[in-house]
């Protein structure tokens, strides 16, 4: 994943565009990707991990009745938490994840694996849906790696 990031930090800089991610069940893992790339500093402005729903309201802005209508893993607190963080990071691009990354979490209709992805990007924000088949941490790894395909899918797309 360390040349898929490499290649993301190549296409934010010939874009001249900054980054952010706003993570909730992948903890922090895009963030550690990204920066694990020499000279990120140059486009990723920084990360929050926005675990408990305190958080995702206080810190974030996702409205509580988001939350309470469609739950923390919907894509519409996805959409919310990309287009906070764009705002509070003060980004071009924020990516975020929301999901149950297992073994426990499942709900009717939610299952283990669920994940929605959310990018934000000039006045619009989109969100994707995925389910992963793995355990916790082959889930984990397939939201940070699907965030991240789809963050170089969008820079090459422009």
């Amino acid at each position: 994943m360390v040349n898929l990031a490499e290649g993301i930090g190549q296409l934010l800089k010939d874009r001249q565009l900054t980054l952010g991610v706003v993570e909730s069940a992948t903890g922090g893992l895009i963030a550690h990707l990204i920066t694990s790339v020499a000279g990120s500093s140059s486009y990723f402005r920084g990360s929050v991990t926005a675990y408990n729903d305190d958080i995702k309201t206080a810190v974030i802005g996702v409205n509580k009745a988001t939350l309470n209508r469609y739950g923390a893993v919907s894509p519409q607190v996805a959409e919310e938490m990309a287009l906070g963080g764009k705002k509070i990071l003060g980004v071009d691009i924020c990516l975020s994840d929301t999901g149950i990354a297992g073994p426990n979490g499942a709900t009717l209709g939610k299952p283990v694996g669920l994940f929605y992805l959310g990018l934000s990007h000039r006045d619009v924000v989109y969100h994707r849906k995925h389910i992963f088949r793995g355990d916790r941490l082959q889930n984990q790894a397939s939201a940070a790696h699907a965030a991240l395909e789809w963050l170089e899918e969008h820079l090459k797309n422009l």
